[in-house]
C-alpha cells in the first residue's frame, strides 16, 4: 500500500470541475474591470466624436445658408400704391425657393455623411445621432442667414421705400419649414446607413478549426468521455464468471 498522492480533503489541480480562482484582491484588477474601464473609455470616446460631427455639421449650415439666398428664386412685387400685389401671378417662384432649400439640404447630407463615414468608418449609433442633430441645428442655422441675408422682410416699408408701380423682390421665406428642415438630418442618415452597408467593418467571422477533432469524429473538449461500444471482454469478471 503507498500513501495517496493527492490528499482527499485538498482538491487535484487536474480536476475539470474546481472552482476557478477570484480575481482581483491584491493581485490587481481581474479582467472584468479591464474591461468595464475599457467600455468606459470607448463611450467616452464615441462621446466626443459625436459632439465634434455635431458641431462641425452645424457651422456647415452658413455655407448652406449663404448658398440658399444666392440661389433662391426671387418673389417679385408690386404696388399700386394702397396694397401690394405679385407682378406675376402664375408664376412659380414662391415654391422655388423651398425647392431650392430642400435640393441644397439634400446634398449636404449625402456629403456630410459621406465625410464622416470617410474619417469615422467605426460608425456607432452616437456618431450617426450627432450627425442627425448637427443636421437639423446646421438647417436652422441656414434658414435664419438665409432669411436675414435676402429682401427686406416688411413689404409695406420696401414697397413705400421703391414708389408706385416698381417691382422689387419678397422676402425669402421658408413655407414648408417642418419637412424642409429634417430633409438633411433624413438624407444624411440614410447615406450613412449605405455606406455602412456597403463598405462598413465586418465581424470576424467563427473559428471552426479551433477544435479539428470535431470535425473528425472526437470528443468535445469539456464533454466528458465520449460513449461508444464496449471492447471485448469489457465487463468480464478476471475468474471467468
Amino acid at each position: 500500500m503507498t500513501a495517496p498522492l493527492t490528499p482527499p480533503h485538498q482538491p487535484s489541480s487536474n480536476d475539470p470541475w474546481q472552482i476557478p480562482p477570484k480575481w482581483g484582491g491584491s493581485g490587481g484588477p481581474g479582467p472584468g474591470v479591464l474591461a468595464e474601464s475599457e467600455g468606459e473609455n470607448d463611450r467616452r470616446s464615441d462621446l466626443r466624436r459625436a459632439a465634434a460631427v455635431t458641431l462641425l455639421v452645424t457651422v456647415s449650415g452658413v455655407v448652406l445658408g449663404l448658398l440658399w439666398a444666392w440661389l433662391a428664386s426671387k418673389v417679385p412685387l408690386i404696388s399700386d400704391g394702397s396694397a401690394v400685389y405679385l407682378s406675376d401671378s402664375e408664376g412659380e417662384e414662391a415654391i422655388g425657393a423651398d425647392g431650392t432649400f430642400v435640393l441644397l439640404a439634400l446634398a449636404f447630407g449625402a456629403v456630410s455623411a459621406a465625410l464622416v463615414f470617410w474619417f469615422q468608418r467605426r460608425g456607432g449609433i452616437a456618431l450617426v445621432v450627432g450627425l442627425a442633430l448637427g443636421g437639423l441645428l446646421g438647417s436652422l442655422v441656414a434658414w435664419r442667414l438665409g432669411v436675414w441675408l435676402g429682401p427686406n422682410q416688411d413689404v409695406v416699408a420696401h414697397a413705400r421705400a421703391v414708389g408706385k408701380g416698381v417691382v422689387f423682390d419678397a422676402p425669402l421665406r421658408l413655407r414648408a419649414k417642418g419637412a424642409a428642415l429634417l430633409v438633411w438630418s433624413l438624407g444624411a442618415m440614410a447615406v450613412h446607413l449605405g455606406l455602412t452597408a456597403l463598405f462598413g467593418p465586418r465581424d470576424p467571422e467563427p473559428e471552426w478549426g479551433a477544435f479539428p477533432e470535431w470535425s473528425a469524429g472526437g470528443p468535445v473538449p469539456g464533454a466528458g468521455p465520449a460513449a461508444g461500444p464496449a471492447a471485448p471482454g469489457a465487463g468480464v469478471p478476471p475468474d471467468g464468471s
